[in-house]
């Protein structure tokens, strides 16, 4: 699969060396023989991927700085930081462990953005790789300080109170996934002053859950936060980019939420606009109106949402899938910035996160994905529109029912080849009919659909 971010693919299928080094390739002349960043989540293709690409950017001559298994935002904040051309995450972020993926940032430590990925795929396509003879072939340097910049970098924002952080000594259960967050989350929450409840954070090669971190995937975290009498529990998805939390209770409180507290947070104390796709709750809404401030929708993906802070100088960003995105560290969806904020709002309220939860927007959230096998989006939004002509439509990204008591959205994924399905509502109820109203809809219109979940 090609999107803005990257390609991705099952390796041995789709992500082949020869397709991973063709792309690498590619990258490193758009990148004019520069510098690059590059960095991979734990899967067990990663070294094959990572040679494959290094490949690839040493025969155009790129001299390459490998940080080894970290998190894409260290990757992000590495390049933004230095004076790379460019990075590449070798992550398929949350698909599963036969999939990975190159995810291609500019010298600003963002992704690619519309117009630079097509210039992207033309050098690739057209075959206007600048290979260089052997006497400019690239060379290869290891950093292995890349984690600790990162946590660095976040603790110097003077929004965090450290000394009151530490003081309170929190309890916090970690699920990294065996992912590449093993190393960050950990050693951050401990220069915090916590206690680690370390699940799932050795490096395996295999993911021991789904790595979405989804509640119906964190059973041993939310058990682990009860019989341990943890203050909160974090779950990560492989490349540690994304966040959810579990309350003191062992209650996951919907990845949703993770924003939404960070949001709260920085508005309090930087009011400025929020900017955030148009699949996250509308909760953000609340928020924004709360603090007197505007809020903006994108498009889904980071990108999107990232171009959009830029336009509008915003103060918080991010998505509601528990990326946080806070400019005052770097423009990337970043889990151990998130943490921070959710600690931080927690010392403000002094209360249990249970209790504190209390006080947020209460809406309910549901998500499903289907299959459908040989569409054309156009042809597919077109039905939908078609179909839902009598409803309040927001075609922003895919389809967006608008009802008084809710919404649903109906998304081809950029990640997978499904269909995505959200909704939300004032309660369980309401937003599961909008889910099999959505579902409904795609069966009739589409025979060939069917669940993915």
């Amino acid at each position: 699969m090609i999107s803005v971010s990257g390609i991705r693919g099952i390796v041995g299928e789709g992500l082949t060396p020869e397709v991973t080094t063709a792309y690498a390739a590619a990258f490193g002349s758009y990148c004019g023989g520069g510098k690059v960043i590059v960095g991979r989540d734990t899967r067990t293709t990663g070294e094959m991927v990572r040679h494959a690409a290094l490949a690839g950017l040493l025969a155009v001559g790129c001299d390459v700085v490998d940080l080894g298994i970290v998190p894409t935002p260290t990757i992000e904040l590495a390049v933004a930081k230095s004076d790379a051309s460019g990075g590449i995450a070798f992550t398929a972020s949350h698909n599963s462990d036969e999939w990975n993926a190159l995810k291609f940032f500019s010298a600003d430590g963002i992704f690619l953005d519309e117009v630079q990925a097509r210039e992207l795929n033309a050098i690739k396509d057209d075959w206007k790789v600048d290979y260089v003879p052997w006497s400019k072939i690239g060379h290869v340097s290891l950093y292995q300080g890349a984690v600790d910049d990162h946590i660095s970098a976040v603790l110097q924002d003077t929004m965090f109170d450290l000394p009151v952080i530490r003081k309170r000594n929190f309890r916090v259960a970690v699920d990294a996934v065996c992912g590449a967050g093993c190393y960050l989350l950990p050693q951050f929450l401990a220069e915090l002053g916590c206690e680690v409840v370390k699940v799932n954070c050795e490096i395996k090669g295999r993911f021991p859950r789904n790595p979405e971190p989804l509640p119906e995937y964190l059973g041993d975290l939310c058990n682990k936060v009860k019989e341990e009498s943890c203050d909160l529990g974090l779950a990560l998805d492989p490349d540690a980019d994304r966040l959810a939390i579990i309350d003191d209770k062992g209650e996951p409180i919907g990845e949703e939420n993770t924003l939404v507290i960070a949001a709260r947070l920085v508005l309090k104390h930087k009011p400025g606009p929020l900017v955030t796709n148009v699949s996250s709750t509308r909760a953000l809404d609340d928020i924004a109106k709360d603090a007197g401030v505007p809020i903006h929708r994108t498009k889904v993906g980071e990108i999107h949402v990232v171009k959009k802070m830029q336009d509008v100088k915003a103060a918080i960003g991010g998505e509601g899938n528990g990326g946080v995105i806070y400019p005052g560290v770097h423009l990337g969806r970043d889990s151990a910035v998130g943490t921070a904020m959710v600690l931080q709002a927690l010392i403000e309220a002094d209360c249990s996160l249970s209790e504190f939860m209390k006080s947020m927007p209460d809406y309910t959230m549901a998500k499903t994905k289907i299959s459908i096998e040989d569409y054309h989006r156009d042809e597919l939004l077109a039905a939908l529109h078609s179909h839902f002509k009598n409803d309040e439509q927001d075609r922003t990204d895919g389809l967006k029912i608008i009802r008084q008591n809710g919404w649903f959205q109906m998304r081809p994924s950029n990640t997978e080849p499904v269909i995505r399905i959200y909704a939300e509502g004032e309660d369980q109820h309401s937003a599961d009919a909008f889910i099999r109203e959505g579902t409904e809809a795609l069966e009739k219109l589409f025979p060939q659909a069917g669940s993915d979940e």
